[in-house]
Formats: C-alpha cells, sequence, structure tokens
C-alpha cells in the first residue's frame, strides 16, 4: 500500500477536526453533524477523525456509508492513502469499511404487513437478511466509529433506518458529513436531524471556503431563451382556451356576481369596513398577494392600508388567476343554485387544465402540467447549451472543460398525446442533449462524450480513442472493451462497471481527450471529482438548495495545475410569452438560487437572482425581446474570468455571517455621482418642534456690529470673496458693499435683520418633509436595543446609497439581530395599515410674520413657532407588543426623528388616529428584503 505524504489541513479542516473532538468527548451523545460544502474537503475530515481514533484504539472499526459507487471508492481510496487498511467487504475486516446506503437498506417486499390492523414493523425487520446481518454486525462491533457521508440522502430516503441504527449503536462515535446548508431542512427532516444530531457542530460556507483560496471564485450566469417554433405554436394554441376565460370575466352577467365584483367586495369593500388590510393579509397571504397584482394591472381598486411590495409591481401570474378564481368559485359559484352560476363552474372547469389545474369538489388543485414539460425539456435547451459552450472554449481554449448536467439518461417512453409531433420521447435527455453536441460544429471538434450509470456514448472516434486511453491504464480491461457503431452517437460497453468506467471517463476528460462531458445529476452531480471542470451548463429541473449546492460544486474545485482558474456556472430557462405559464422555467431558476450565494455587479454576496443580474426579479421573468441583450452581457461576462476573480477579493478577510438587509428605493433618489457608492452615517437632528415651539442647538449667524473706519477697499472685497462659502457671509458682503453711499448705521441694522429672519425661516424649514431614512433607520436600532430584542444598536447600523439612489441598510450584528432590524425597518418605514401602536411626528413650524431685528428676537421667534401638522407613522410588529417595548421605541423616535406621540390602537384616541391615517404612505418607498454574504 502506497502512502502519500497528505497536504497540510486546511483551516475549515482543522477547525471542524477541533469541533468534532470536542462533540466526541461528549460520554453520552458523542455524536456530531458537520456542514462543509462540496470541495471544502469533507472526506479528508473523517479519515483524519477514523485515524485518529485508530492510532488511540486500533480495534476500532469505522463504517462510511456513502450515497453511491463513486464516492465510496473515493473514500476507500483516500483512505487507503492516508495508509488505513480500507475496503468495501461487508465482513467490517478492516479498519474502514465504506459501503452505500443501498447495500444495508435492502427492503425484503415479504416483510412488511399486508393486514390494516397488523402494527408496523420497525424498519430493520423489514430488511432483506443480508441487511439484516450486516446491522447486526454493524451493532456488535465493540468500538465503532460510523460516519454518514451527505447524510441528507439517509434524511430523504432513510431517516427511520438511520434512526434505529444509531439507537442501536447508542455509545458509537458518529459523525454526520453534509454540505446541505441546515436552513434548507424543514419539516420532519430538521426535527429528525434535531434528535438524532442535536446542533451543528461545525459550518461554513461556500463564499467563505473560496476567500480562503480552497474553492474557485466562480460566477453565476443564465442563458435566457424561449422554446422551439413547433413548441411555441403548442403553447399558443393550448393558451387560447385560457386567454377566452380570462376575457369572459369581463362580460356582464357572466355568474350572478361577476368575477371581478366578487373581488371587490372580497379584498377592497371589507378593508376597512369590516377588517384591516394588515388582517386580512395575514389571515391570508396568497390572495392578497394575488389581489394587488390584479390592482397593479388596474383591474382592481387598492385597498385601503395596502402597499405594493417588489413582488406586487408584476402583472398576475396564472397562479394568481387560478387562486382568485378558485376563491370565487368555491365560495360563491359552486354554492349557487343558478343555472347562470352552473355554466359558470363548467366553463372554467374545461378551462383549467390548460394551466395545469383542475377543479375538484373541495376548491382547485394543481394537476399535471404538459405546458411545464414542454418548457422543461424544450429542444431549444440543447442548442442554448451549444451555445455557451462554443462561447466557453472561445475564452479559455484547451482549458476549457465542460460538465452538461441533465435529470436523466432517457427521458420517459411515455408521451402525452397532447404532444404528438411537438416533443418525442428523449426530449430533454442526456442522449438528446449530446447528439446536438455532436452535430453542432461549435462543439462537436470538443469531442463531446456521455457518461451514465449504463452507458459511455460519444461520437465513433472519440470511442476509439477512450479504449487506446484506457489500454494505457489497465491493458486487460481495454481488451474487452467494444465499440458499437452509430450516427452521430455511437457506444462502448462490455466488461466494465459504472465504478470503473466513471474513473477512466473522468481521466479521459482532466486529459484533454474530450472538453465536454454530458451527465446525470445523480451520477455525476454529487461526490463527483474533476478539479479541471471550468464550466458547468445546468439542464435539470432540480430546485433543491441540497441539489443546487452540489450540482456547483463539480466546478468550483480548485485545479493545482491551474492556479487562477475561475468558474462559471450556467443555467439554462426557457420561458414562453404565449402562455400564461410561460414563466414556470423562471420560477425554477428563482428557487436554484434562493439561499444560494453569488456575487452581484457591485461586489456584494448576496442570494437571489439578483446576483446573477441586478434586473432580475424573482417574481418575473424579463421580457423575451431583452434576451440577446442579456445572453450578450452573460457571455461578455464570463469571458472576463479576470473580473470575477478580483471581485471576489479572495484572501481579504470575512466573517462568515450572512446578514439580511433592506434595500430601499425612495419615490424621489437621492442623487449621487455615477459608480461611487456613498456611506451614510446618522445624524440626530439639531432641531426639536412641539407643542411649546422650536429649538435649536444650531448657533446663531455671525451678525457682528463693525466699525466703517476698519471697512477699507480690501476689507469688502475680502469679505466679498469669501462669500461663496456662506449665504450669511454673503447677506453681509452685500451690505459693506452698499455702506459707501447709504451709511453705515441704516445698512447695517437693515442686513443684521435680514441674517437673523433668514436664518429663523431656515431653521423653520427643516421641520417640513419626510425625516431622513438613515434616521428613522437609527431610531429602529436603538428601539430594538433597548426593548432587550437586539445586541446592537445605531452604533453598527451600515448605511450605504448606491448609484441610483437605492439605500441599502444593514445591521452589522448577529444573523439574528439582522433579520429582526430588517423586519422592523421595513414595517417603520411603510403605510400605516393595522399596526397595535403608532408613533407620531410634529411637523411644519409656522414662520414669524414680521422681521427679526435682535439675536434674543431670533430665539424667541423659534419658541413661538407651533406646528401645524403631526404626521404618523407604525411602529414595528416587535416593538409593539406591548407599552413598554413601544416606549423604548418611543424615547428612541424622539432622539433620531423628533419629539411625537405614543398612541395605542385599542383605545380610543388611538383607533381614531388610525382609521384616519390607514393607507397613509410618507416616504412612498420600494423595499426589497436581501441576505448579504460577508
Amino acid at each position: 500500500m502506497t502512502v502519500i505524504s497528505p497536504p497540510p489541513l486546511r483551516v475549515h479542516q482543522r477547525e471542524a477536526l477541533d469541533a468534532l473532538a470536542s462533540a466526541w468527548r461528549d460520554a453520552d451523545h458523542p455524536r456530531a453533524w458537520v456542514v462543509l460544502p462540496p470541495g471544502a474537503g469533507k472526506t479528508r475530515v473523517g479519515i483524519e477523525a477514523v485515524a485518529a481514533e485508530v492510532r488511540e484504539h486500533p480495534a476500532t472499526r469505522a463504517v462510511v456509508l456513502a450515497p453511491n459507487t463513486a464516492i465510496q471508492s473515493q473514500w476507500i481510496a483516500e483512505a487507503r492513502a492516508h495508509g488505513l487498511d480500507a475496503s468495501d467487504d461487508k465482513e467490517l475486516t478492516s479498519s474502514l469499511t465504506c459501503l452505500t446506503y443501498q447495500s444495508l437498506a435492502v427492503f425484503d417486499a415479504e416483510a412488511a404487513g399486508d393486514e390494516d390492523d397488523e402494527p408496523e414493523p420497525s424498519v430493520v425487520d423489514r430488511l432483506h437478511p443480508n441487511g439484516v446481518a450486516l446491522f447486526e454486525r454493524i451493532r456488535a462491533q465493540q468500538r465503532l466509529v460510523l460516519v454518514l457521508d451527505e447524510c441528507h440522502h439517509l434524511l430523504e430516503v432513510w431517516g427511520r433506518l438511520l434512526a434505529e441504527l444509531l439507537e442501536a449503536v447508542e455509545r458509537a462515535h458518529v459523525l454526520a458529513l453534509t454540505a446541505t446548508p441546515p436552513e434548507s431542512l424543514v419539516g420532519e427532516q430538521r426535527e429528525l436531524v434535531d434528535r438524532l444530531f442535536g446542533t451543528i457542530r461545525y459550518r461554513v460556507s461556500v463564499p467563505a471556503v473560496v476567500k480562503e483560496g480552497h474553492l474557485a471564485p466562480f460566477d453565476e450566469l443564465v442563458w435566457l431563451t424561449t422554446p422551439t417554433p413547433t413548441e411555441e405554436d403548442w403553447l399558443t394554441s393550448e393558451a387560447v382556451r385560457f386567454t377566452e376565460l380570462t376575457t369572459l370575466l369581463t362580460t356582464p352577467g357572466f355568474g350572478t356576481v361577476g368575477f371581478y365584483a366578487w373581488l371587490t367586495a372580497r379584498f377592497v369593500e371589507p378593508v376597512p369596513a369590516t377588517t384591516t388590510w394588515a388582517a386580512l393579509a395575514e389571515r391570508e397571504p396568497e390572495l392578497c398577494d394575488a389581489a394587488l397584482r390584479m390592482h397593479h394591472a388596474g383591474l382592481l381598486d387598492l385597498p385601503a392600508g395596502a402597499r405594493l411590495r417588489e413582488e406586487h409591481r408584476h402583472a398576475p401570474t396564472a397562479d394568481d388567476w387560478v387562486r382568485l378564481l378558485g376563491d370565487w368559485l368555491l365560495h360563491h359559484v359552486a354554492e349557487s343554485d343558478d343555472p347562470a352560476d352552473a355554466d359558470v363552474l363548467a366553463t372554467v372547469k374545461a378551462a383549467l387544465p390548460s394551466v395545469g389545474y383542475q377543479w375538484t369538489r373541495r376548491g382547485v388543485r394543481r394537476g399535471r402540467s404538459t405546458v411545464d414539460r414542454v418548457l422543461a425539456r424544450s429542444y431549444a435547451k440543447p442548442d442554448a447549451a451549444a451555445q455557451i459552450i462554443a462561447a466557453e472554449h472561445a475564452a479559455l481554449g484547451d482549458r476549457a472543460r465542460v460538465l452538461v448536467l441533465c435529470d436523466h439518461e432517457r427521458a420517459s417512453a411515455t408521451v402525452p398525446v397532447t404532444l404528438d409531433g411537438v416533443q418525442d420521447a428523449e426530449a430533454g435527455s442526456a442522449l438528446a442533449a449530446l447528439e446536438v453536441l455532436l452535430t453542432d460544429p461549435g462543439t462537436a471538434a470538443l469531442r463531446p462524450m456521455l457518461v451514465t450509470g449504463s452507458v459511455v456514448a460519444a461520437a465513433g472516434s472519440t470511442l476509439e480513442d477512450l479504449v487506446s486511453f484506457v489500454a494505457s491504464r489497465d491493458p486487460g480491461l481495454a481488451a474487452r472493451l467494444t465499440v458499437q457503431a452509430g450516427s452521430p452517437v455511437a457506444t462502448c460497453s462490455t466488461g466494465w462497471t459504472s465504478r470503473t468506467w466513471v474513473a477512466h471517463v473522468t481521466a479521459y476528460l482532466e486529459a484533454g481527450r474530450t472538453q465536454v462531458l454530458v451527465g446525470t445529476r445523480g451520477l455525476l452531480g454529487e461526490g463527483w471529482n474533476a478539479r479541471g471542470v471550468s464550466t458547468l451548463v445546468d439542464l435539470t429541473t432540480a430546485t433543491t438548495l441540497t441539489a443546487v449546492v452540489q450540482t456547483r460544486g463539480r466546478a468550483l474545485r480548485t485545479d493545482p495545475t491551474w492556479p487562477d482558474k475561475v468558474a462559471t456556472n450556467w443555467t439554462v430557462v426557457c420561458v414562453s410569452e404565449a402562455h400564461p405559464k410561460g414563466d414556470n422555467d423562471w420560477s425554477r431558476l428563482v428557487r436554484k438560487h434562493e439561499g444560494f450565494h453569488g456575487i452581484d455587479a457591485d461586489g456584494d454576496i448576496v442570494d437571489g437572482v439578483a446576483h446573477i443580474d441586478a434586473s432580475f426579479s424573482p417574481f418575473a421573468p424579463p421580457p423575451v425581446a431583452s434576451f440577446d441583450a442579456l445572453n450578450a452581457r452573460m457571455l461578455l461576462a464570463a469571458a472576463d474570468r479576470d473580473a470575477i476573480r478580483e471581485a471576489w477579493r479572495v484572501g481579504e478577510p470575512y466573517e462568515d455571517v450572512t446578514l439580511a438587509s433592506l434595500r430601499v428605493r425612495p419615490a424621489v433618489p437621492r442623487v449621487v455621482p455615477v459608480d461611487e457608492v456613498v456611506t451614510v452615517v446618522p445624524v440626530a437632528p439639531t432641531w426639536r418642534l412641539g407643542p411649546d415651539g422650536l429649538t435649536t442647538e444650531a448657533p446663531l449667524p455671525d451678525t457682528t456690529w463693525r466699525s466703517p473706519v476698519t471697512l477699507a477697499a480690501g476689507t469688502i472685497g475680502a469679505s466679498a470673496a469669501a462669500a461663496a462659502a456662506s449665504p450669511w457671509t454673503l447677506a453681509i458682503a452685500g451690505g459693506l458693499g452698499a455702506l459707501a453711499t447709504l451709511g453705515q448705521a441704516v445698512v447695517t441694522q437693515r442686513v443684521h435683520t435680514d441674517v437673523l429672519t433668514d436664518w429663523v425661516h431656515a431653521q423653520v424649514a427643516l421641520t417640513s418633509g419626510t425625516p431622513a431614512l438613515e434616521s428613522v433607520a437609527a431610531a429602529v436600532a436603538d428601539g430594538l436595543l433597548a426593548a432587550g430584542l437586539t445586541t446592537a444598536g445605531a452604533s453598527a447600523l451600515a448605511v450605504d446609497v448606491h448609484p441610483g439612489g437605492e439605500y441599502r441598510f444593514r445591521l452589522a450584528a448577529t444573523e439574528d439581530d439582522a433579520e429582526v432590524f430588517a423586519t422592523a425597518f421595513d414595517e417603520a418605514i411603510g403605510p400605516v395599515g393595522a399596526p397595535r401602536y403608532v408613533v407620531s411626528r410634529y411637523t411644519g413650524a409656522s414662520a414669524p410674520g414680521r422681521p427679526v431685528r435682535t439675536r434674543r428676537g431670533a430665539r424667541a421667534a423659534l419658541r413661538a413657532a407651533r406646528p401645524t401638522g403631526e404626521a404618523w407613522h407604525p411602529v414595528p410588529t416587535v416593538l409593539g407588543r406591548n407599552a413598554t417595548l413601544a416606549g423604548h421605541y418611543l424615547a428612541a423616535w424622539r432622539t433620531w426623528v423628533g419629539d411625537g406621540r405614543l398612541l395605542a390602537s385599542a383605545r380610543p384616541d388611538g383607533a381614531g388616529v388610525v382609521a384616519a391615517v390607514s393607507g397613509e404612505d410618507p416616504f412612498a418607498a420600494t423595499t426589497v428584503m436581501r441576505r448579504t454574504w460577508s
């Protein structure tokens, strides 16, 4: 056995091992859950941990469970290279045995009870005898280390088996390794992890490993395409019925209560007659969001107290129409005995399948969507992949190594009858993608190859070259290989298994003998390693964060032979404007990037589609007319690898935290220089306006009287020159310039009065308009801190104004603090809905109607100024739970914004104010919540 000298441990590997050692010292619960992204060295962490245990206790047996044979082989090879006795022998005779999950979880179909009244057997009782024997051997080990690699697979498929196994080996040292971020686990998975492993012992993010230089800098890109003409014609014909329905809804007499009359009765008239918009939106959020998009389209009045956020400023989607139609049908049309309503129900039922829904007695339900199949498997996608690959090769030349991932090797043999002549059974398959790449002149020269769990395919000449390549590595194996001719696709089989051929094909790719490898997500999308991969082209439909992290991980590994490697991850998206559901593939892209961080045009590392392009919205695709320009922009970005690397600022300090931030676009943007980000520091106002008048800390202007003897020509000229710096100096200088003809006493007195009067008016003017956004943000931050709801206040507030006038607010504290602040601040600058408390600020101080002649008179004039108005703002929900919390906010509000009152909406005076100002939106700002990594 050859033992290599392993490279030094990376910082994250050392930290993970330290955390693991601490967990394993827990005699009662020696278990640990460690989260490391693909390429961060999970296998090395597991092997180092096992090796340490074997050195200290030679009788230790380690069992590693892996999701597939490729990962199984990697564990065994790396363990042997580190000097461990490793094998896949189920007898567990080696120090480290690596098995697949499937080798344990083989169930006996006859073991399950058939009678309904029989108690459900345990999972172990249902295992095949071979699985039971393996289970018992694992349980019998006196000193056991159990490593669960990519343990999310167990959570998804064999959660109960995992629970029973861990219960049987209660004293074993357990290491659960995964790249799945914990926030992606929900429901039963989250509960199972908490019960089996407790809290995470160690985790690190993808951006952190990139910053350390152990993953390649990368850019997320999208290629936008439309369906083929044949597919588009089919989509257009499918859309006709639903389009006719939406038109019919405007026809008088279509139903005893028309659709739009129903919407008004449901969402407009009850507010504020019987409820508030905030209360209605809390009860029925999806319906209310759909109603606001109907308003944006001009089809519904704006309910009182409603506020259009980013997600509402788009045309209603097919899903919106269906939700609102379903509400109308379920609560009126279907309950009616009128024949007119029966006709309405029949018409709507017939139209719903065209958008992937169906009517049931319990309401509208989602059904199978043929439209989504056409978009997901569009023949335009392999053509788009060919264009991407050609561009990547033009940018990188011989360095280009492209991985094209598909969902399956061959598509389903069953094609819906309605798609006859539109798509065949191979649409969307890896085989169909390979055929396009072999027939496209821009990619055929790159010798594209397909590898799946059952076949290796390419052009015949490429496969002959592959056989020669294998012969140089394993002559005996190569002698058993045969190439089956085909045009354009030939295949190679006989004499090897997927475990063997994946290794040889990977080496063939790394050597550059093929520059494009097509495969399935199941085989190559997780655990497969090829350091030279420069580009991922994602044609899959998987949208879970787990799948996205894993697939991106194929391209992010660093390459020792390519120190400046930068990866590009492309997603191909097909959008049609011919059908109401033509944005389904765009919605898939949005889900792929929820929680996944990439770098945006400003150099911020954020999640969501906005890091692909600032113009992208998670709520609607861009217009088809913009696709060519957007694709060209993506190609330019991909070609500038140096810019991508520079944007990541590899090696610079980081905190590895993801903080919620609020992006605010005011109705009147602040003008800032192009290409410059301005940092804004909140400043408390120097004035106070209340029922007792206006006070200020601002100093009175200099109105010192001067002797005419000292006013020589040079002095006057100097005073005039200084006028550019101060309006008060300008007034004085103007008076001095007239001194020669009018006489000192009269002119100086007039100038003195003008200066003081202007100063008083300037102070009064400050009390008009809305307060600065950063002042309200500071009030929210300090109010939360004083209330004990966060650990940091206004001193931790980060405020930037970006080109174009967009503000970005973030509380630079803990992740929980940032989330609380962003949510509270969003509410504070929103319209008045139905808050439990409202806070006011006095506005519009009255200016004196006569000149101010003395400095004492100036102060008196301010004290005499009374507010002419009182503006009201909602107290954020988290600070409005009780009077004490609201009182903390009022104190901070008075410090940062100005004097005002606090009223509870439950009291008569507060209820009256809320009713009077409900729906008012003083800031009229558009807000977007983002999660920013730093």
